[in-house]
């Protein structure tokens, strides 16, 4: 919920603290570029404090950053703060799967469904969360996601069996070389570039909509509740029917279409762009599951460490995408940056389909 709740007052923030919405959308690149270096040394805390201390860490940092951002009186302020907060995110984000792999019961499968759930619902709840305060302050969601983060710290510490350290110590090159396995680095490298469509979508069109910020909540939890549902109940049905390297394949063409749909009604037709946007959640919310099935299944590496590693690289993906957008948008027009975001999504296809026979294990398993 803490990402969404940002996105719907991105314009208002750029209109109050007088910045360009490539400034603006610095608050995502610092984000997910201290998010993806801190991946390295997740493993590291994990491996020496355990997985639940961990997770507190990372919460209690993300409430202390989050309330900070709110206090900010100019970009470059919030923009650090928000690169703190990114800290928080990645000791939350790296450890939470592993830890609820190890606690939930029914298996790996079902327990990544019911992490990619909760994923898609804090997204779609996020924006209209951040529409109702941001329609009041900008400055409020930014203290929401603090209370929301305390209570999940509060949740946790009550809720969430303690969880001890492992027996071995993972060091910082350890997710590293777990990327010398084909097939992990192969999905990695691939979400890199999924990741710059992904974050095109979220970051860069509250700036083409040209609504306020209950309007920019309104269709960001349509599109999250289509993230939501078509990561929990239809990635499953089309993995088993047809295996998890054709369904990546297919569906990450038909978000290359929705961009490139996007590129053609940009500027031109807000109605097209609505519809668009919210198609491309039910895409992402495919792909997103099985991007971290592949992840977590298709090398030997423990759990932990395979999620540290992919999401280094992929996280990389995050934090390039919303300022090369952005960016784009003011040196040419929105309709390039649609059309960039289209070409990285058919690279990261591309990859997928050349490393296709790394990916078999993994495939077989989610079949």
């Amino acid at each position: 919920m803490g990402i969404g709740l940002v996105d719907p007052i991105l314009p208002a923030i750029a209109e109050n603290l007088d910045a360009s919405p490539s400034q603006v959308s610095l608050l995502f690149t610092s984000y997910f570029l201290v998010t993806a270096v801190a991946m390295l040394v997740t493993g590291v805390i994990s491996s020496r404090v355990g997985g639940k201390k961990t997770l507190l860490l990372g919460l209690g940092l993300i409430v202390v950053f989050a309330s900070l951002a709110g206090l900010s009186g100019d970009v470059a302020t919030l923009v650090g703060f928000r690169a703190g907060w990114g800290l928080g995110n990645a000791l939350f984000v790296a450890t939470a799967l592993a830890v609820i792999l190890g606690v939930a019961s029914g298996g790996t499968a079902t327990a990544i469904i019911l992490y990619e759930a909760a994923l898609g619902l804090g997204i779609s709840l996020g924006p209209l969360l951040g529409a109702l305060l941001g329609g009041w302050q900008w400055r409020a969601p930014f203290f929401g996601t603090a209370a929301l983060m305390a209570a999940a710290f509060i949740a946790l510490t009550i809720l969430l069996p303690a969880t001890p350290a492992p027996a071995t110590k993972t060091s910082l090159r350890d997710p590293l070389r777990a990327l010398g396995h084909r097939g992990l680095r192969t999905t990695a490298s691939s979400a890199l570039f999924y990741n710059h469509g992904f974050f095109t979508i979220l970051a860069f069109t509250p700036f083409v909509l040209g609504m306020d910020a209950y309007g920019i909540g309104a269709v960001f939890f349509g599109w999250g509740l289509m993230v939501a549902v078509f990561s929990v109940l239809v990635a499953p049905l089309l993995q088993r029917r047809l295996g998890t390297t054709r369904v990546l394949l297919l569906t990450l063409g038909a978000l290359a279409l929705v961009l490139v749909g996007l590129t053609l009604a940009a500027e031109r037709s807000v109605t097209a762009v609505v519809v668009l946007v919210i198609v491309s959640g039910a895409l992402l919310g495919v792909n997103n599951t099985l991007y971290t099935e592949l992840a977590m299944g298709v090398s030997d590496a423990p759990r932990p460490v395979a999620s540290a590693g992919y999401n280094f690289v992929r996280w990389l993906g995050g934090a390039l995408a919303p300022f090369a957008a952005t960016t784009l948008a003011e040196l040419y027009n929105p309709q390039t940056t649609y059309a960039v975001a289209a070409v990285m999504v058919l690279v990261a296809a591309a990859v997928v389909f050349i490393g296709r026979a790394s990916l078999t294990h993994a495939a077989e398993v989610g079949e």
